[in-house]
């Protein structure tokens, strides 16, 4: 009988506490990420095949990998893609949070259309955005871009068929997708900025590049930490927007690791280099959001 009467007070207090709130997500979490994720690495250990049954252990997809050129180019590709794409990305979405900011505190009308505006780009499938870069990067009269380049006197302009330039325009129409997550973000962080600190910024003669830079960006330092590093997450992951713009081509010029991984395995059917792929592009995201809990930690301190 006692022992009954403890196992009820056990399960009455499971029951207030916060386990039946955090079962189904841990379910969820465990059923679609935790087992996946420990599938694709135990993969990357083997010659998997899609068209095959046998399955050997092996470490013969990450020595093929590390040996091949092709990698490098790839790793290459993705790096600069990530590099450029946060730095502009985090810039501009800086830059018009600043604007819109400073527009609602003048009462300028058109701070909501601006806003309304940066938004439309981030609700726009990755698919779609590919899509719409590529007619307007079409090198034919129907191209957009292009006609207006005519217009000013270019001729004869490439993009997306040359691969010096398709890397560069493939960055720039992730920059144009991306900006609006960076300017929602700086935004917030602008908003938690205390009116005091700026009053009394401009009571000691602080100019607006001094107001700036010592007193908004330091306030919003975290902030802006915290969009770099999920925005370089978002970056590495991107595999929707490449795929509808050039495929990874022209060659492997826009080729990034996710890309690579895919085609790995629904290209050439070889499931474990293609989760060998993914091996590296989740230790890389692995070490990115190391640092943003390392930060976020740094944050409640």
């Amino acid at each position: 009988m006692q022992n009954t009467r403890k196992s009820a007070s056990v399960l009455k207090r499971i029951a207030q506490g916060p386990a039946p709130w955090l079962a189904p997500m841990c379910i969820v979490l465990v059923a679609m990420f935790i087992v996946p994720t420990v599938q694709v690495i135990g993969y990357s250990f083997t010659d998997a095949k899609l068209i095959s049954k046998t399955i050997n252990l092996t470490l013969k997809s990450y020595k093929v990998i590390f040996t091949n050129e092709a990698t490098y180019e790839i790793l290459k590709n993705t790096f600069i893609f990530v590099f450029f794409s946060v730095i502009c990305q985090t810039l501009l979405g800086l830059v018009i949070a600043l604007a819109v900011d400073k527009g609602e505190k003048l009462n300028m009308k058109g701070s909501v259309t601006v806003r309304v505006a940066s938004l439309l780009s981030w609700a726009i499938p990755g698919v779609i955005v590919g899509v719409v870069w590529s007619f307007m990067y079409t090198e034919t009269g129907t191209g957009y871009v292009v006609y207006l380049l005519k217009k000013i006197g270019f001729q004869n302009v490439t993009f997306l068929t040359n691969p010096k330039h398709a890397l560069a325009c493939t960055i720039f129409a992730n920059i144009w997708r991306g900006t609006a997550q960076s300017m929602i973000l700086s935004y917030a962080g602008l908003k938690t900025i205390p009116n005091d600190i700026i009053e009394a910024a401009d009571i000691d003669g602080a100019n607006s590049r001094q107001r700036l830079w010592y007193v908004i960006l330091p306030s919003i330092f975290s902030v802006i930490s915290t969009n770099i590093i999920l925005n370089t997450i978002g970056t590495f992951n991107t595999f929707d927007m490449i795929v509808s713009l050039t495929g990874g081509g022209p060659g492997r010029a826009t080729e990034v690791l996710a890309m690579t991984s895919y085609n790995s395995i629904f290209g050439s059917f070889n499931l474990g280099r293609g989760c060998a792929y993914a091996v590296i592009l989740l230790f890389f995201n692995s070490c990115m959001a190391a640092i943003y809990f390392y930060i976020l930690a740094k944050r409640e301190k």
